[in-house]
């Protein structure tokens, strides 16, 4: 029997909004995956149109057409078009609005996506190794505030109209926007003709999958609206997600806040400068230093989103045998915004560490682990790989981060199916869930691998202080593209 020991340990975990059963259903009914809303207009009688120019109004009749056609004014020869709109949620995203215009007079056609959902808390950056001709057919979300760069073609494509396309359609679109004015500038621009050409030639080779691979696809999308298609099981470097908190900037650009506001805010900022060390304090019932480690400290501070004033609480928890770690949360009345991080102290590590635990009794789900924002982890028998970053840090039980990265993939994942999903892929997914949930029930044994460059991460010994004969500890030399990354070759410390 393993023999365990009390430890200070937080889980903290955000509250989760349900939806009532009504609205629910109601969401569920407009909001129908695009194979589904095809198989509907399949089945159904287009009925005559109306004399209010909208026709096929399925979102005010829930048994009508799953499409909304509204007459609409073409911009290219200002006669009357048609608009489409789709209400239709994205398998592995979430719900969007697909638009499309057609003018049956001079031909013109435009299509375009819009967010159905808010704006997310924190933006999002994706990155995909794009390795074969097959990785040109991911999907592709791109809202309106998203960039989209080809790392090693040095192509950056700035934010526009929204888009529901693949990476070969970003590419094809660029190339055909190209074209478009070619006949000109070969009469008036020969040299740049000449250039162009060249150019069209090594996108058309690397569509085609002749040369120019590996590929580097990143898109970056301050909004969080945006998203590359995932594949399960693949490579961990293949595809990644990222999530940062926005800069002032990109609020105003977002509309959250004003341009004056944020200015305000940082004048008054560099007013208070010199008295930001005088201006900072605790707020808890005793003043004493000693009161610093038992009590939760209330920090004034200004929401990161909109610049309101809130408050910062911040805990610190000693890890028995590990360190001290300082727990902070962050929650703002006023627009809602929320920030829960984990931080660990004490200067940086010369080395790395490698943390890997056997797991062959139920009751190691219940150790405590920390998971900082610099480590990785792998169970390759789940065939699970979470990149540095994802989650963020976390405090909790070993149970409780399996149960969120569950909670994640089946909300964010797998939440809809649709027949833009192969059978090969839903059965790669039903088999991943279920052999997560055969470990979380304790039936299966499985290695929990972490590694982390900033050695801030933790496992739980229970035999503490021996040695945990299913607990292997290692520590390794951080590569130059670690350091470079952690920013540790910037710092001077002389």
């Amino acid at each position: 029997m393993k023999r365990n020991e009390s430890s200070d340990s937080t889980n903290s975990k955000k509250p989760k909004l349900r939806m009532g059963e009504d609205q629910q259903a109601k969401k569920e009914e407009f909001f129908q995956p695009v194979g589904q809303a095809a198989e509907e207009v399949d089945h159904e009688q287009v009925p005559e149109n109306d004399n209010d120019g909208i026709r096929m109004t399925g979102a005010e009749d829930a048994q009508g057409h799953p499409v909304q056609e509204i007459d609409s004014l073409c911009m290219n020869c200002h006669e009357t078009g048609v608009s489409r709109l789709l209400l239709t949620s994205i398998p592995y995203f979430r719900e969007i609005v697909v638009i499309s215009f057609e003018c049956p007079h001079c031909g013109f056609k435009n299509s375009e996506i819009q967010p159905a959902s808010t704006i997310a808390e924190k933006g999002s950056r994706y990155v995909l190794k794009i390795e074969n001709k097959e990785d040109f057919n991911r999907q592709v979300v791109k809202s309106d505030y998203c960039t989209c760069k080809f790392i090693e073609l040095d192509i950056e494509i700035p934010a526009k109209r929204g888009q529901l396309t693949t990476v070969e359609g970003l590419l094809s679109e660029m190339v055909e926007d190209l074209e478009m004015d070619q006949p000109q500038r070969k009469e008036v621009q020969p040299e740049i003709y000449e250039k162009i050409e060249q150019f069209l030639a090594k996108i058309r080779s690397v569509l085609n999958g002749e040369t120019g691979l590996p590929l580097t696809f990143l898109i970056d999308d301050p909004s969080g609206n945006s998203w590359i298609e995932y594949v399960p099981g693949e490579p961990q470097h293949k595809w990644s997600v990222v999530e940062y908190n926005r800069t002032p900037q990109q609020n105003v650009m977002l509309g959250l806040v004003s341009a004056d506001e944020v200015a305000a805010h940082e004048q008054e900022q560099q007013q208070q400068q010199p008295q930001r060390v005088r201006a900072t304090g605790f707020m808890s019932d005793e003043t004493d230093i000693e009161n610093f480690a038992n009590e939760v400290q209330v920090f004034h501070a200004t929401c990161s989103s909109c610049y309101a004033p809130c408050e910062t609480h911040m805990k610190v928890v000693n890890i028995p045998h590990f360190k001290d770690v300082i727990i902070m949360s962050t929650t703002c009345e006023r627009c809602g915004y929320k920030s829960n991080e984990v931080k660990t102290g004490g200067a940086v590590p010369d080395r790395g560490k490698r943390v890997t635990l056997y797991c062959d009794d139920p009751e190691d789900l219940t150790r405590d682990i920390l998971k900082s924002e610099t480590c990785g982890l792998k169970i390759p028998e789940l065939n699970l790989d979470l990149t540095p970053g994802t989650l963020g840090g976390r405090f909790t039980t070993l149970e409780g981060l399996l149960r969120q990265v569950r909670d994640e993939l089946h909300s964010r994942v797998f939440q809809e199916t649709s027949d833009s999903m192969t059978p090969e892929s839903k059965a790669n997914w039903e088999k991943f869930f279920e052999r997560l949930d055969t470990a979380l029930a304790g039936k299966m044994k499985f290695t929990v691998i972490m590694e982390d460059p900033l050695a801030s991460s933790y496992i739980q010994n229970v035999y503490a202080p021996d040695d945990d004969p299913n607990m292997k500890v290692e520590e390794f030399e951080r590569t130059r593209e670690q350091n470079e990354e952690l920013g540790l070759l910037d710092m001077k410390v002389d």
